[in-house]
């Protein structure tokens, strides 16, 4: 079940990122590429590709619920910090909700910029090894423009981060060299961790599985070091 409901999760977070593209650039996956990067996202989370063109489908209509993206920061308890994204079409219940969730596990919900300087803005690609036609090494010295931090190789392909900004000029590289992109992302990573007791470990945890619970919420990130 808990796979089920992870998996159902993971669905829902696509189709308002497929809803949110849609809006912004159109339904056409090859003149969009925001549209492009969340539909490989999709099939990367095995998502059935009637429920990716319904979602598009369903995006196009005029009357569709428009999502606005908020980030909302604050602290769990013992001093952890917590970035909260959410895609909503009604802030006032995203708001009352994710206060609830910091009141109820003794953390407290913060301004804008109270935490979100603790962590540094990353994207993210993973490519397919065997679209690659050049070493790692070379493939690092074409992508140094883009001040790319890290190139590896992993049983899951070729995985590239870089800062935030540099998402599209890297995709456009990726797609003009005709290497294969499987998935794509953003992540925020705490500069800094802090490491809790097993018992305190158990209060944050709290906190973050009630704040992903909410169908609002998109991603959740802290600055806990885990045991």
């Amino acid at each position: 079940m808990k796979r089920w409901s992870a998996m159902a999760k993971t669905f829902t977070r696509i189709g308002k990122d497929i809803a949110m593209a849609v809006k912004e650039g159109g339904p056409n996956p090859e003149t969009n590429s925001r549209l492009r990067a969340v539909i490989q996202n999709a099939k990367a989370a095995n998502m059935p590709k009637d429920n990716i063109e319904r979602a598009i489908k369903k995006a196009s209509e005029k009357d569709t619920a428009e999502y606005k993206e908020v980030l909302f920061e604050g602290y769990a308890p013992h001093g952890i910090a917590v970035l909260v994204e959410t895609a909503s079409d009604n802030n006032n219940r995203t708001v009352a909700n994710v206060r609830a969730a910091f009141n109820k596990c003794n953390g407290t919900l913060g301004t804008s910029g109270s935490v979100v300087f603790m962590f540094d803005h990353t994207c993210n690609f993973r490519i397919d090894a065997s679209s690659v036609k050049m070493d790692l090494e070379e493939l690092e010295l074409e992508l140094i423009d883009f001040d790319v931090e890290e190139v590896f190789d992993d049983e899951d392909g070729i995985i590239i981060y870089a800062p935030f900004e540099q998402f599209g000029a890297i995709q456009k590289f990726l797609e003009e060299k005709e290497m294969e992109i499987l998935s794509s992302g953003f992540e925020r990573i705490p500069t800094t961790t802090k490491k809790l007791s097993e018992e305190e470990e158990g209060e944050v945890d709290k906190l973050l599985e009630k704040l992903e619970d909410d169908d609002d919420v998109q991603n959740v990130y802290h600055s806990m070091e885990h045991s």
